[in-house]
């Protein structure tokens, strides 16, 4: 189909508009079921997005860092958190490296054990922060080392915490794309439907207008062109209500993890937009099949 086709088809036309009925509850259809899919098309969007996002943080902060313990009796741990903290100094790979301070293990422990937790009456290891660089860390030699030199240390290169998250935003990303194109499905198989009834119910009236000399191009335009804006106005008011939806998301923060993240960010936001014109092309393609399909068996 040209493009000077489709424009014609949808070039505004009183006579073709009044062969479609412009009420009724194909029309109710058209709009409800245009505006119920938009509605849930913005929050699939979102969640994939927002999973993007968090597939991308998780894999670029967890990957070049790693994490030393030192399990020790209180004794010797002073001395062996040296003795590692030298072994990681000398070691390719390893930009930088610190021992977290007690407050620092605190913070971390707080929110399972409460601000309140006496680490100096309780064997907690000591905590070594690892910053990968250039050319990459050697896990498997550092750690034949670190056994070696350092009998306590346990290096975790958050390999195991890592790519099960990593998996599992991608795999919400995936399936929130997946949901959007079941949505766009959906909305051509009840517009389908729609079509069809409306054009059942209109099948004296299709053959009054054959007799008089109308042909059934200029009859299927006017149903696609009655379809198509009903669509596309239905699924306006859905990506309104949807935005206005995520908007009222909280936003995103380090206490709420990954629920308070669900929205869209920057350029994104122009995104929910494209999804009436979807509505429409996606209207106008099942309303153009449906109905030259109909006009064939009515012949």
């Amino acid at each position: 189909m040209s493009e000077g086709t489709i424009r014609n088809l949808l070039k505004r036309d009183k006579r073709a508009d009044r062969v479609v009925p412009p009420t009724g509850y194909t029309a109710q259809l058209t709009v409800f079921v245009s505006g119920a899919m938009a509605f849930l098309a913005v929050f699939a969007l979102a969640l994939s997005l927002a999973s993007g996002r968090l597939a991308d943080r998780w894999a670029t902060e967890l990957a070049g860092a790693a994490t030393l313990r030192i399990n020790a009796p209180s004794d010797q741990l002073a001395a062996q958190t040296e003795a590692a903290l030298t072994v990681l100094s000398q070691t390719p790979g390893v930009a930088s490296a610190r021992a977290l301070t007690s407050d620092e293990q605190l913070a971390l422990l707080s929110p399972w054990f409460g601000p309140d937790l006496p680490l100096d009456t309780l064997p907690v290891p000591q905590l070594i922060e690892i910053i990968e660089g250039a050319p990459g860390l050697d896990v498997i030699g550092l750690r034949l080392r670190l056994g070696a030199e350092v009998p306590g240390a346990v290096l975790d290169d958050h390999t195991r915490w890592r790519e099960p998250l990593v998996d599992a935003a991608t795999s919400l990303r995936r399936l929130g794309w997946i949901s959007i194109l079941l949505i766009g499905v959906a909305t051509a198989a009840m517009i389908t439907l729609a079509a069809n009834a409306s054009l059942a119910a209109n099948a004296q009236i299709i053959e009054v207008l054959r007799l008089v000399g109308a042909r059934d191009r200029f009859i299927a335009n006017a149903f696609v062109r009655r379809f198509t804006y009903r669509a596309f106005f239905g699924a306006l008011v859905g990506v309104v209500l949807g935005m206005t939806g995520v908007l009222l998301l909280p936003e995103a923060s380090d206490e709420g993890g990954f629920l308070t993240g669900l929205g869209f960010q920057g350029l994104g936001w122009f995104l929910p937009l494209l999804i009436p014109l979807m509505g429409a092309a996606v209207a106008f393609l099942a309303t153009w099949t449906a109905a030259t399909r109909k006009l064939t068996e009515l012949s």
